[in-house]
């Protein structure tokens, strides 16, 4: 019979010691960075409702639920133009929207309800797929309207 007895050497010890420090400071990093993919507001399973609505919240941003509106749209494979300034606010805002070009996602839309300082009517919409948020805005549809991101 062969038995082996791995022994732990000083160098090994402060090595395993190096790579947990490691790796404990990378988490920490990562879980305190807003945009991160390990955030809070993005582990909601944005797939309910009330997941959508507690996401939405997270920025501030109070929805009437009955005023839902869902569809499945499929995002263009070139995002050029105006789709491409949509992009580009989205990845401002940390989404990774123009990685999603050319696949479908669901598009929920809600009516704000305490958008301050304009008088029309107040829309906020989110991509969705699978159960994470991948872009969205705050904007009216009135002719003097607006758009912006929603974080």
């Amino acid at each position: 019979m062969f038995t082996k007895c791995l022994k732990l050497t000083k160098k090994s010890a402060v090595a395993i010691i190096i790579i947990a420090g490691v790796i404990l400071a990378a988490a920490v990093i990562l879980c305190s960075n807003p945009r991160s993919i390990f955030s809070t507001s993005d582990m909601l399973d944005v797939s309910a409702l009330e997941g959508r609505k507690e996401y939405l919240e997270s920025y501030g941003w109070e929805i009437d639920p009955d005023s839902e509106s869902c569809c499945t749209v499929i995002l263009p494979k070139e995002l050029d133009g105006t789709l491409a300034d949509y992009a580009a606010m989205q990845k401002s805002q940390g989404y990774d929207f123009a990685s999603y070009a050319g696949l479908g996602c669901k598009q929920y839309t809600y009516a704000v309800t305490n958008y301050e300082g304009f008088s029309g009517t107040v829309y906020a919409v989110l991509y969705i797929k699978g159960t994470r948020v991948i872009g969205g805005d705050i904007h009216s549809a009135d002719i003097s309207g607006f758009m912006h991101g929603i974080r």
